[in-house]
């Protein structure tokens, strides 16, 4: 939106639907050109583009790199007939008047553009300009940017089917060998969208003489590319551990799960800007470098295929029947320590054994678990209705 005190007053761009938070391709993007003006104003036309980009900045040494690519370009002039002209032809605006000019284009097919994105070395960006061209004066421009999400369908045959690898490391202590570390990994697909669990299934030996701990990781990669020059970019956006693997044992993940959080989704199809995902399953060892073992991943966009909709749908079955079980008022008997658990497994450790200089994780501890009986379990005297009779609950 441009606001001017002398002789223009506002000049913006409104999309038809403010609401709608993206287009796909194939879309058609539609609004108007407002304008006020203060003064009379003349104009000689009135241009509105459509514009998509990628954009790639960042310096290597003294050198700048820079990389741009063009992904949408759409300029119409509109008609300006329903207005009086002077004797230049020019349409000349009056003060106490809101002027509204329509346009609409269609977004090229799918496959054609690529996802918005804003990174650290990098940009892809759409948006909508409009330009009001004066006779004598400069023209005048103001945008609006919109967001544009390429469908990614996770639901592809090669996406869905399982995937894995092992790795293995010996190390040393001084050149003397001190023993080997491994893992084994393996995911039930490749395919995952933002929310979902990945199932973890793997196993891990020791039989060095250090204490190693596993863990897992989602990794983001981002790729930026300029004046034939490449730059990455790595993220770690979430994380899991397992227990501490001492010397000469092992220890297996039986469907650990890590969630994909909230991200954009794989932007594999830009020249210069490409954001790819791994699961990165590793173990730490001290003292020397980690075993890394990584999956790629592919995150897609949600509500597509049926695997999600399948799992809303068995969710509101289940739902459903909770709530028809609920509201069945069923006599209730006195509690029994059989329904009062505790798990007595090492929760949060205590006393620090070795460091563990692992990003933003916490040291590595050990403590032995304290047992607590459970408290006594209460008995209240209740009075509920059962088949319409009054039933009086025995007190213990």
């Amino acid at each position: 939106m441009v606001a001017m005190a002398k002789r223009v007053k506002c000049f913006q761009v409104i999309f038809s639907d403010p609401s709608k938070t993206f287009y796909c391709g194939g879309d058609k993007v539609s609004g108007r050109i407002e304008v006020e003006v203060n003064e009379v104003t003349r104009v000689s036309a009135m241009r509105v583009l459509g514009l998509g980009c990628a954009k790639v900045e960042y310096a290597k040494g003294k050198q700048r790199c820079r990389q741009e690519a063009e992904y949408l370009r759409y300029e119409e002039v509109l008609p300006l007939d329903d207005h009086p002209t002077d004797s230049n032809g020019s349409v000349v605006l009056r003060p106490g008047n809101k002027y509204e000019y329509m346009f609409g284009f269609e977004l090229p097919q799918q496959g054609q553009l690529v996802s918005s994105y804003k990174g650290k070395f990098g940009f892809i960006q759409y948006y909508v300009k409009a330009m009001m061209e004066r006779p004598q004066q400069p023209t005048l421009e103001c945008k609006k940017s919109f967001e544009v999400e390429e469908p990614l369908d996770v639901n592809t045959p090669d996406l869905l089917s399982p995937t894995g690898g092992m790795k293995e490391k010996k190390v040393t202590c001084m050149f003397i060998p001190d023993g080997q570390v491994s893992l084994n990994a393996k995911i039930d697909r490749r395919g995952f969208c933002e929310g979902e669990d990945i199932c973890i299934n793997a196993k891990f030996e020791n039989t060095c003489s250090r204490i190693v701990v596993p863990k897992a990781a989602i990794i983001a990669k981002h790729t930026y590319q300029a004046n034939g020059r490449t730059k990455v970019f790595r993220q770690k956006l979430s994380s899991v551990r397992g227990n501490h693997i001492i010397s000469g044992m092992c220890d297996a993940w039986q469907g650990k799960t890590i969630r994909v959080p909230k991200i954009k989704p794989s932007m594999l199809g830009c020249n210069i800007i490409r954001v790819e995902y791994a699961l990165m399953i590793y173990i730490h060892i001290p003292g020397s470098e980690k075993l890394i073992l990584e999956l790629p991943l592919v995150i897609g966009t949600t509500g597509l295929g049926s695997r999600s909709n399948s799992v809303s749908s068995q969710d509101s079955s289940v739902s459903s029947a909770s709530q028809s079980w609920v509201s069945l008022r069923m006599p209730s008997e006195p509690p029994s320590y059989c329904d009062i658990t505790r798990d007595c497994r090492l929760d949060q450790p205590l006393t620090p054994l070795l460091d563990d200089f692992d990003g933003d994780d916490s040291p590595i501890f050990m403590n032995s678990p304290t047992f607590q009986f459970p408290p006594l379990p209460a008995y209240t005297e209740a009075e509920e209705e059962y088949n319409g009779n009054a039933r009086m609950l025995p007190v213990c």
